[in-house]
């Protein structure tokens, strides 16, 4: 018996395993790769890799994909890595936790069932209805703290994601906001490797799995967003060559494949979260906007009964747009470029 065969059964590889079992448990099972490393399964669309005893890691990594079940270019990506450990074209010299999110999301091609995963995390899954997402944020919870314990080891997580809307940069990285911390420079020259330009600073505590990570696990996360929203089997993965390469160099513990003189990202900051305020609530951003679409000073983004809100001195991009959401949750994100010496604009309000 092989070793996918071992793992995944009948299925051939983790993504169909994983499809299959959907919200299905199975057992603890385990193989020995020929370099000496074990590949461990965990659960449903979670697996483990520990290296050979004989090598010395820098540092743990976690990877995962499929947090909303219908962004598949990251799942397939994911399971294209595992392939390559199993027949041998990948050696990693570092601990590997692998997690494929929402399995029965990713099997009806639908972002959740009834909540958003990504929003359940640091606890905030106690707060709703019990649930197979709530369950699931608690069951990744306890895996990665686990995994945290038992490397012990520095610790670096990308949640890897696409997005629904078009967006003028294809790929970027969100950096979840701990008091404090600043992005290194080793990851910004990750990001440069794996082709990911943009970075934006969060501007508060969250509860994605990224915030987890970084605020209880003190990992160096990021929740990675790499291109558009597309069916098993629609991706062009070539799109993502270089991020799989950045991967390698960093399972594999090679140096960086970056230039001499590389471009570092652009560093982008919140300056202000637009929240549905209820009746009266109008969003002037067309339902068609890019992500990072820009807005001239003094433009009027939003406005109630008793508010407005218009773009300060300096121009203004807009990120992750969605004026359909219930009263209280966040529309939208108003950004611009951080320069040195630049404090964040949390308000800029006129009276009506």
């Amino acid at each position: 018996m092989g070793p996918a065969q071992a793992l995944f059964d009948r299925h051939g590889d983790w993504l169909s395993h994983t499809l299959a079992m959907s919200e299905q448990a199975c057992p603890v099972a385990a193989v020995t790769l020929p370099d000496g490393g074990q590949l461990q399964r965990l659960g449903t669309g979670l697996l483990r890799y520990h290296p050979d005893a004989g090598t010395i890691p820098k540092t743990g990594l976690i990877l995962s994909a499929g947090i909303h079940g219908n962004e598949t270019a990251p799942i397939e990506l994911l399971n294209a890595q595992v392939n390559d450990l199993l027949q041998g074209r990948l050696h990693s010299r570092i601990p590997l936790l692998l997690i494929l999110g929402n399995p029965p999301a990713m099997v009806a091609g639908e972002r959740f069932l009834k909540h958003n995963l990504n929003r359940l995390f640091c606890g905030a899954w106690e707060a709703y209805p019990e649930g197979y997402e709530t369950r699931r944020a608690s069951q990744l919870e306890a895996v990665c703290r686990e995994f945290a314990d038992e490397t012990s080891l520095p610790l670096r997580h990308y949640d890897l994601h696409t997005a629904i809307r078009p967006s003028k940069r294809e790929k970027f990285a969100l950096y979840p906001f701990v008091d404090g911390r600043q992005v290194p420079d080793s990851e910004l020259d990750f990001l440069t490797d794996a082709d990911i330009g943009t970075v934006l600073l969060q501007h508060r505590r969250a509860t994605t799995f990224s915030g987890f990570s970084s605020e209880y696990l003190a990992a160096e996360s990021f929740t990675l967003e790499l291109g558009k929203v597309e069916p098993f089997g629609h991706n062009d993965l070539t799109r993502l060559g270089r991020l799989r390469g950045a991967l390698i160099n960093l399972l594999e513990q090679r140096p960086l494949a970056t230039a001499a003189e590389p471009q570092r990202p652009e560093i982008f900051q919140v300056v202000h979260e637009v929240i549905n305020t209820g009746e009266g609530f109008r969003f002037h951003v067309a339902d068609d906007v890019a992500n990072f679409t820009e807005y001239a000073p003094g433009t009027l983004i939003w406005e109630d009964a008793d508010t407005q809100y218009r773009v300060g001195d300096q121009p203004e991009a807009v990120i992750f747009p969605n004026p359909k959401v219930p009263v209280g949750h966040r529309v939208a994100l108003m950004i611009r470029k951080s320069y040195i010496g630049l404090a964040p604009r949390t308000t800029r309000y006129t009276s009506c």
